[in-house]
């Protein structure tokens, strides 16, 4: 049976409304994120390679290196989860760099390179749906081809999610913004860009004989064993859009012959604790450049504030 369709709240009300949603389908974890619930953080040395100085001012994406802080993670909400079952994995990178403000640039992005919902209107109610068929027992495969069918504009991120491989390694796969932002050169013009980051080794993924011995973090551990022997690398990667690309839907790709330039170099030298309080604010990208019209953007700022107040009460 079809549980009633439950009323939209106000928009100031919807991102407290689509955290409880989360924990409605994944169970409350206190003291965890929400979303992204287990990761293991990095240290490492941000270099710029300076291609992007013509179109920004940002201080990080000059010439002076930056200190940097990562964190990788399963995209499951539940901590327990078995990095095979948590298909996305991202990968959030504070640098130390502060722009005149105090505030640290952070990029974040995740393997899938577009994302289920353009608004948090259909985000919410695709999180309610696959909650209500969670509690009516539907199986994933099922609960998947229902969310086809109700959210055709989420056809293509669940496809990707449908269709990833478990990575042999967090520093064997490239990671994708899926937002556009804006870079601001000094005379105020914007270019649209979305971030990818390119990692140094091949990309790679777990064979199949070894899924079924791969234990529960083996990513966390294949991670501390690779650092002890050499660092781990990314080249930070810019595609150039055009003024027709979509810059208001992170549901939708650019065309693949955008051009792009290298931004700089990422090397992960150690692992370390994870700060207390560690927010990784997507819309925290420091002057010269800016958030774009996405309306998923400007969300998970308010949503991620809402969880981290919440995990930092224990609740």
């Amino acid at each position: 049976m079809t549980a009633p369709k439950e009323p939209m709240p106000s928009p100031a009300e919807l991102p407290a409304r689509s955290v409880d949603a989360i924990e409605e389908l994944a169970g409350t974890h206190p003291g965890q994120r929400r979303a992204h619930a287990r990761g293991i953080c990095a240290r490492g040395v941000f270099t710029p390679s300076g291609e992007a100085a013509r179109l920004t001012g940002a201080a990080h994406l000059q010439r002076e290196p930056s200190e940097a802080l990562v964190r990788f993670s399963g995209s499951a909400s539940d901590p327990a989860t078995k990095d095979l079952l948590s298909p996305a994995k991202g990968m959030a990178v504070q640098l130390q760099r502060p722009d005149a403000a105090g505030v640290k640039p952070v990029i974040v992005a995740v393997t899938a390179s577009v994302f289920v919902a353009r608004t948090p209107e259909s985000f919410l109610e695709m999180m309610l749906a696959a909650r209500d068929m969670a509690r009516e027992g539907v199986s994933v495969k099922d609960r998947l081809s229902g969310l086809l069918g109700r959210f055709p504009h989420a056809a293509e991120a669940l496809t990707i999610l449908s269709e990833l491989k478990p990575p042999a390694s967090f520093a064997s796969v490239p990671y994708h913004s899926i937002h556009a932002f804006y870079f601001v050169d000094g005379q105020g013009r914007k270019q649209p860009v979305k971030y990818e980051w390119i990692p140094d080794a091949e990309e790679a993924y777990l064979p199949l004989l070894k899924t079924a011995v791969a234990g529960k973090d083996y990513l966390e551990e294949e991670l501390r064993e690779r650092l002890e022997k050499l660092p781990a690398g990314f080249t930070l990667r810019a595609a150039l859009g055009e003024p027709w690309d979509p810059v208001d839907d992170s549901t939708a790709r650019w065309p693949a012959d955008r051009p792009t330039i290298d931004l700089g170099h990422l090397s992960i030298t150690e692992l370390t604790d994870e700060p207390a309080g560690l927010l990784m604010d997507p819309t925290a990208t420091g002057d010269g450049i800016e958030i774009t019209p996405d309306p998923i953007l400007s969300f998970r700022r308010e949503a991620y504030a809402i969880s981290q107040e919440r995990r930092m009460k224990g609740i």
